[in-house]
C-alpha cells in the first residue's frame, strides 16, 4: 500500500482545478495587463479568481494581492509594513515558532537596524497574548503570530491578539498558508490586516499564493517593476495559477466541514495509537490544531531513518516543514516548546488529507509501530 502522509508539505492538484486551469494555459493564453479581447478575458479570469479568494476569507475583492506563494506573501508583509511604517517607529513583534518566510524577513530587518521581539510559546506551541501585550513598545509597527503552525499543528490566539493589535493602531499579520480552506478563516473576525495564504497547500498549483491587504493598511510595495495588481506587486500575473487558486479555495470552502470531521476523526485514531507506543511524545495541541496533522517524536530513533523506514513501506511523511527537511538539527519549533534534543532528533510529522483513507490510516499505524521497534534494535 501507498500512502501519502505529508499534506503539509504540499497537496495533489484537485482534478476539478485541474479542469478550471487548462483552458488558461493554451486557448486562454492573454496577458492579463493588455487590453485586447485575449488580454482582457485574462482578466476577467483572475478578477473572478480575486472574488473567490476574497470570498473564503471575508474580504473585499479588492484587498486581494496575488503573489507568488505564502513565502512572498510573507516576506511582503513583514518588510512591506516595517518599510512603510518606518515614521511611526523600527519594532516588530513576532513568535517564536513562525515559518521562516517570517523569520528570515525579521532578521534581515535586524540587519538594517530595526529591533525584533521574539515571544516565547508554551509547551504546546501556543503564544499567550499576555507575553504580546507584554512585549509591545510605543514603536511597534507590526505583530505577525502565525493562524496553526505547520509542524506541530497548534491553532493560535490570533483573534485576541489581532484585537489588542487594532486597540493599539499595530499592523496585525497572520500566516494562514496551513489554515485557509481547511478551518473557517475571516479576516473580521481574527482582526488581521495582513493575511499570507497558500494555493499549493490546499489542492491548487504551486507557485502562486495572496496577501490580504485590509484597505487603508499601509504597507510599501517589494517587487517593483510595472503596476500590476493595483501598483502593490509588479509582475505579470500567473493567470492558470490564479485561476487554479480561486478554484482550489472555493472548492475547499465547500467541503471544509466534512473533510475537517473526518481528518479529525482520523488525527484523534492516529494519536491514540502513538500514545500507545513506548518511548513517544506527542506533540502540539490535541484539540484545538490543525485537523489532519500529528507531530511525535519517539526515543531511540532519528528522524532519517524513520522517514526511509517509512518511505520503504510506501509512506511519505516529513520531520516537519518541508522548507527545512535538508537539515538533521531540531527544528526551531521544537526548540521552542522544550523537546530535548535526544527525544527531537526522531520526530515526524504526519499529515492527512482529502484523499486519505480509513484503510490507509490503519497501514500507517502498524507500519509506525513497526518501524520504531526495528530502529530500536
Amino acid at each position: 500500500m501507498r500512502v501519502y502522509a505529508d499534506h503539509g508539505a504540499t497537496t495533489p492538484v484537485d482534478p476539478r482545478v485541474l479542469a478550471a486551469m487548462l483552458p488558461y494555459f493554451s486557448e486562454e493564453f492573454g496577458n492579463a495587463g493588455s487590453v485586447h479581447a485575449w488580454g482582457q478575458r485574462a482578466r476577467e479570469a483572475v478578477d473572478a479568481a480575486r472574488e473567490q479568494v476574497a470570498r473564503a476569507i471575508g474580504a473585499s475583492p479588492a484587498e486581494v494581492v496575488f503573489t507568488s506563494g505564502a513565502t512572498e506573501s510573507d516576506n511582503f508583509a513583514v518588510v512591506g509594513a516595517a518599510l512603510a511604517n518606518e515614521d511611526r517607529g523600527r519594532h516588530l513583534v513576532v513568535s517564536a515558532v513562525e515559518h521562516h518566510a517570517v523569520l528570515e524577513p525579521c532578521r534581515f530587518l535586524e540587519s538594517r537596524g530595526f529591533a525584533i521581539t521574539y515571544v516565547p510559546v508554551d509547551t504546546q506551541g501556543r503564544v499567550d497574548p499576555g507575553r504580546v501585550r507584554g512585549a509591545l513598545r510605543a514603536d511597534t509597527v507590526l505583530i505577525s503570530v502565525m493562524h496553526a503552525n505547520n509542524e506541530i499543528g497548534t491553532i493560535q490566539p490570533v483573534a485576541e491578539i489581532g484585537r489588542m493589535a487594532r486597540e493599539r493602531d499595530i499592523l496585525m499579520h497572520s500566516d494562514a498558508a496551513q489554515t485557509a480552506g481547511l478551518v473557517p478563516v475571516d479576516v473580521g473576525d481574527l482582526s488581521v490586516d495582513l493575511l499570507s495564504l497558500s494555493s499549493h497547500k490546499r489542492y491548487g498549483p504551486k507557485g502562486v499564493g495572496a496577501l490580504y491587504v485590509r484597505t487603508g493598511a499601509r504597507l510599501s510595495r517589494v517587487q517593483h517593476g510595472g503596476a500590476h495588481e493595483r501598483n502593490r506587486r509588479a509582475g505579470t500575473e500567473n493567470v492558470a495559477g490564479i485561476v487554479g487558486f480561486g478554484a482550489a479555495l472555493h472548492l475547499a470552502h465547500d467541503l471544509m466541514a466534512p473533510e475537517a470531521a473526518r481528518l479529525r476523526a482520523w488525527r484523534d485514531r492516529l494519536r491514540a495509537a502513538i500514545a500507545e507506543i513506548p518511548g513517544a511524545h506527542l506533540h502540539g495541541d490535541p484539540e484545538d490544531a490543525l485537523p489532519g496533522t500529528v507531530s511525535a517524536s519517539f526515543e531511540g530513533t532519528d528522524s532519517e531513518s524513520l522517514l526511509m523506514a517509512l518511505d520503504f513501506r510506501g509512506i511519505a511523511a516529513s520531520s516537519g516543514s518541508a522548507c527545512t527537511s535538508g537539515s538533521l538539527e531540531p527544528s526551531h519549533v521544537l526548540r521552542a516548546i522544550g523537546v530535548p534534543p535526544d527525544v527531537a532528533r526522531g520526530t515526524v510529522r504526519l499529515s492527512l488529507g482529502r484523499g486519505t483513507t480509513a484503510d490507509e490510516v490503519e497501514y500507517l499505524i502498524g507500519a509506525l509501530a513497526e518501524v520504531v521497534e526495528q530502529l530500536r534494535h
